[in-house]
C-alpha cells in the first residue's frame, strides 16, 4: 500500500502553520465556513508552501469559492455540505474533495453519483455539527465501500490511533484527516502530538 497521506485541518495561526508544515504533512486545511470555531476570517500572515493547501467550504456560493481559491492559491477545494453533482461540475478544473457523513454501510450509496467528479472522498462521522465533532464512526463499515475514488478518513482520530489506522487495509484508503483531537484550542494544533502520531504511522 502507498504511503498514507496526512491532512491536518482547521489551521489558522501563522506560527502554528509553520510548525505543522515542518512535520512533513501532505495537506493542510483552512476552513472557510463562518459557523466554524476554526473559521479563517482573514488571511494568515503565513501560508504553507511545502504541502497542499485545502479550502473547506459548506454549501458556499460558487463565485465565493472560486474567489477564495484564487486568493489563497488553493490546491484542493473540499466540499463539506450538501453540494450536489451539478454544483461539483461547475468546479471542473479544480482538484476536489467531497465529504460524506458515515454511520452505516448504507451511507456509502451517496458517494456513487460523485464517482469520477472528485479526486478524493472524505469519510467523516455523522454528528451534531458538519465536521469537527471529535467522534469516530465504526471503521469496520469501510469494507462496504466499493467505489473507485480514493478516500481520506476523518472524524475523531486521536493521538493514540496510529496503530488502528495502520490496521486499515482497504485498497482505496489514501490517508487521514486530523483536526479536533490534536488541538490545544480550536484552530491551534499540538505539534508534539502530531509528530508522535505521524511517526507512529
Amino acid at each position: 500500500m502507498a504511503q498514507q497521506k496526512v491532512k491536518v485541518c482547521g489551521m489558522r495561526e501563522a506560527e502554528n502553520i509553520r510548525e505543522v508544515e515542518a512535520l512533513g504533512v501532505d495537506l493542510m486545511g483552512f476552513i472557510f465556513w463562518p459557523k466554524s470555531s476554526r473559521y479563517v476570517s482573514e488571511r494568515p500572515d503565513y501560508l504553507p508552501t511545502k504541502c497542499k493547501r485545502v479550502g473547506v467550504f459548506v454549501d458556499e456560493n460558487i463565485a465565493q469559492v472560486k474567489a477564495i481559491a484564487n486568493e489563497y492559491s488553493l490546491d484542493y477545494i473540499q466540499l463539506h455540505g450538501k453540494e450536489n453533482t451539478d454544483y461539483v461540475k461547475t468546479l471542473e478544473g479544480y482538484h476536489l474533495i467531497k465529504a460524506f457523513n458515515i454511520a452505516t454501510p448504507e451511507d456509502f450509496k451517496a458517494c456513487q453519483a460523485y464517482e469520477g467528479l472528485v479526486d478524493f472522498f472524505l469519510f467523516d462521522t455523522k454528528g451534531k455539527s458538519v465536521g469537527g465533532n471529535g467522534e469516530k464512526f465504526d471503521w469496520s463499515v469501510l469494507s462496504a465501500y466499493q467505489g473507485d475514488t480514493p478516500f481520506l478518513l476523518s472524524g475523531g482520530i486521536s493521538p493514540d490511533d496510529a496503530a488502528s489506522v495502520r490496521a486499515i487495509h482497504h485498497p482505496k484508503f489514501a490517508g487521514v484527516d486530523l483536526n479536533s483531537r490534536f488541538e490545544i484550542e480550536p484552530a491551534l494544533k499540538n505539534v508534539e502530538q502530531l509528530r508522535k502520531f505521524i511517526k507512529g504511522l
